[in-house]
């Protein structure tokens, strides 16, 4: 048995994040929910029967909709392209945010570039906190057509791949979170401080250079139906383009300077990207190592206070997986969660409606007793 088997199998009340993500695959398609997907109504007394992999690709195969063989770039074999560009996207960001420091001491900071890079952080940001996470992946509320597209390309230009691709990837990680098949669980090789250590930079970053890519058609046959999500995920070469030039256009127009529009690409593209990647890519790492645990959930996310505000509420993250298709993080008295107060906003004018806002009674049904522990 490898480390990551080893963290115990759920039963019962304790289903609910993988059940929910196998309703996530099914709900926006009524064929593949009667024929791979078994419907839990998100209630986690319920239980249901675990669906195998056989049966999703069954059920995917069987799709009718737009384009299901290739709505999203790539195979499900990274090639060494692939690989290059990944290593680019976050290699040099990356640099650029090491020498954040010492370019802004020196002076080449200027409001220009902080607005800029406030705005396409926060857009692209909750474009993935609110879109490819909440929405896409889990499914907690439904938009109208354009906020749908707003939601996808605002994710987009977050440049953490295509939004059929992420999708898929996240939905693999909640039905095997901290277990084998998890792509990026920092438990994976042991408990031990090498192992962990080890485990944590695969979760943080190791784990997007896997060669084998999670199968679309398996973990997201609903998105490869969706002619306009499809549509947005084919566009990803473009958007990554629009959200690194931007920026640059943008500050440059504004201070009408060939060195605004250089500053504005450093910090509003460079560093802003490379900073809401390493957010990101944090929940996967810190949030599963260390942090609150007041809800049951059958893997070790926590909740790390301190990422709340970068993470636009994201790194709630045991509540999360303790119900996954609730659409607040922060529940509790003092969490700041953006996201959600976002699709508050978002109900109130009418773009987004049934949303499944946390109730009390799940909430004290999940919460840890002393007797739990």
């Amino acid at each position: 048995m490898t480390p990551a088997a080893a963290i115990k199998a759920p039963t019962g009340a304790e289903q609910t994040d993988e059940q929910a993500t196998e309703q996530a695959v099914g709900q926006t398609s009524e064929h593949l929910t009667e024929q791979a997907v078994e419907p839990v109504g998100g209630q986690a007394e319920q239980g249901a029967e675990h669906v195998s992999a056989q049966a999703a690709e069954r059920g995917a195969a069987q799709v009718s909709g737009f384009d299901a063989e290739k709505g999203t770039l790539g195979g499900e074999q990274k090639g060494v392209w692939e690989q290059v560009a990944l290593a680019l996207f976050i290699g040099i960001p990356f640099l650029a945010l090491v020498a954040a420091v010492p370019i802004a001491w020196g002076g080449f900071l200027g409001w220009h570039d902080v607005v800029l890079g406030v705005v396409f952080y926060t857009i692209s940001g909750h474009g993935i906190s609110i879109g490819f996470h909440r929405y896409f992946t889990h499914k907690s509320f439904k938009p109208n057509r354009p906020m749908k597209y707003a939601l996808a390309i605002a994710g987009s230009l977050a440049i953490e791949g295509p939004v059929v691709r992420w999708v898929a990837d996240h939905r693999k990680h909640h039905k095997f979170s901290d277990r084998d098949g998890d792509p990026h669980s920092p438990w994976k090789y042991g408990t031990s401080l090498k192992a962990l250590t080890k485990g944590f930079l695969h979760a943080h970053i190791g784990w997007l250079f896997d060669s084998e890519q999670t199968p679309a058609r398996q973990y997201a046959p609903d998105l490869l139906k969706d002619r306009d999500v499809v549509r947005v995920s084919k566009l990803f070469p473009a958007l990554v383009l629009f959200s690194l030039l931007a920026p640059a256009i943008i500050g440059g127009l504004w201070s009408w300077s060939i060195e605004g529009a250089l500053t504005a690409f450093f910090w509003a593209s460079l560093v802003r990207i490379a900073l809401l990647h390493h957010v990101t890519w944090s929940i996967n790492s810190i949030c599963h190592t260390i942090g609150a645990r007041p809800f049951k959930s059958r893997d070790k996310s926590g909740n790390v206070w301190w990422l709340a505000i970068l993470s636009q509420g994201e790194s709630w993250h045991n509540l999360h997986h303790s119900d996954p298709t609730c659409a607040r993080h922060g529940v509790l008295r003092g969490q700041l969660d953006t996201s959600a107060r976002c699709i508050w906003l978002f109900e109130r004018w009418g773009w987004v409606s049934d949303v499944r806002w946390p109730v009390k009674e799940r909430l004290e049904a999940r919460r840890v007793r002393a007797a739990d522990v």
